[in-house]
């Protein structure tokens, strides 16, 4: 829970299943950020040019671009964003490690479902090291 004086961290949840993009969305809105949600990697970065989030909340597997293309343009054009990865497919996540690890940057990768305790565990200790 963030401390209500302060500005709310600004977090920007990508998934191509609508219910889980809002149900995310709510969750961290419920917890004191200003989180908005987008269905696609277009979608996302335009969104993300306009809001300039301080955290990417991005599923990996979605139709056209997928999220690691997503991931490197954000890094590219959002430096100081900090970016975690779902994946729903055990089978990706050795590819979605492997990528992740050229990034500049460390990526937290989570596995769905996910409880919302544990992300937003791993999403205060992201924000924490910003």
């Amino acid at each position: 829970m963030l401390d209500a004086s302060e500005n709310p961290r600004r977090v920007l949840v990508v998934d191509d299943d609508r219910l889980v993009a809002d149900t995310l969305g709510l969750i961290f809105g419920k917890s004191g950020f200003d989180a908005r949600t987008a269905y696609s990697t277009d979608e996302a970065l335009v969104c993300a040019r306009e809001f300039v989030p301080d955290l990417l909340l991005c599923d990996i597997t979605m139709p056209g671009k997928d999220g690691l293309g997503l991931v490197l343009d954000i890094t590219r054009e959002l430096p100081s964003c900090r970016i975690i990865v779902l994946t729903g497919f055990y089978s990706n996540l050795l590819n979605v490690r492997e990528q992740s690890s050229k990034l500049p940057r460390p990526v937290g990768i989570l596995t769905k479902p996910c409880q919302p305790a544990e992300l937003l565990r791993h999403a205060a200790a992201m924000l924490s090291s910003a």
